[in-house]
């Protein structure tokens, strides 16, 4: 199975799922990401702004707030393919960019460095118990962790779990994975 297949299961794991289904599997996420000492001990906390079909980001962005933490959230970089993270202090901060994504506007946030970020919520399609992950297909997380030394998170159901996955030299790892059934650390032997 090759990455642009894993990436047409993954998007239709997610979309298949029913909506019923899908705000019980988020109620759990948060729960668990909440709970968890990554989530307390993290000050400056990076993701992206979610899309329809995946899990949703605004109840983690609101609860950073309502915490006192610093909520990142990233500007692409199409021409190189990097992201910049961006301060977001509140949603009128954020633009509409390619293929409805929201995105912060540089004009209106504050650019943070890479360094400055504890906990980094990392998107994904599916997953495997080493850490790897399908993402979107640009490679801009890739890019992006390959000098982050902040704890990385893939927010998923088990619904997205797979025994292997298509890796190549470029793809990086998270340190954990997030599930309804709690928080899994991919760096245990």
């Amino acid at each position: 199975m090759d990455k642009k297949e894993c990436r047409r299961i993954g998007k239709q794991t997610l979309n298949n799922l029913s909506r019923d289904n899908k705000n019980s599997i988020q109620k759990a996420l948060y729960q668990h990401l909440f709970k968890s000492d990554l989530w307390k001990n993290a000050k400056m906390i990076g993701m992206t702004i979610s899309q329809e079909h995946e899990w949703s980001t605004y109840p983690i962005i609101d609860q950073g707030w309502k915490e006192h933490k610093q909520v990142v959230v990233p500007k692409c970089i199409p021409k190189t393919r990097e992201m910049d993270f961006y301060k977001l202090e509140d949603y009128g901060q954020l633009e509409t960019v390619y293929f409805g994504l929201k995105e912060p506007d540089p004009a209106a946030a504050v650019k943070v460095k890479k360094e400055e970020i504890h906990l980094l919520l990392v998107p994904g399609l599916l997953f495997d118990n080493y850490g790897y992950r399908i993402g979107y297909g640009g490679g801009y997380y890739d890019r992006f962790l390959e000098e982050f030394d902040g704890e990385t998170i893939m927010i998923a159901s088990e619904a997205q779990k797979v025994s292997s996955l298509p890796i190549e030299k470029f793809d990086q790892r998270v340190d954990h994975i997030l599930t309804e059934s709690g928080l899994f650390n991919t760096r245990q032997p």
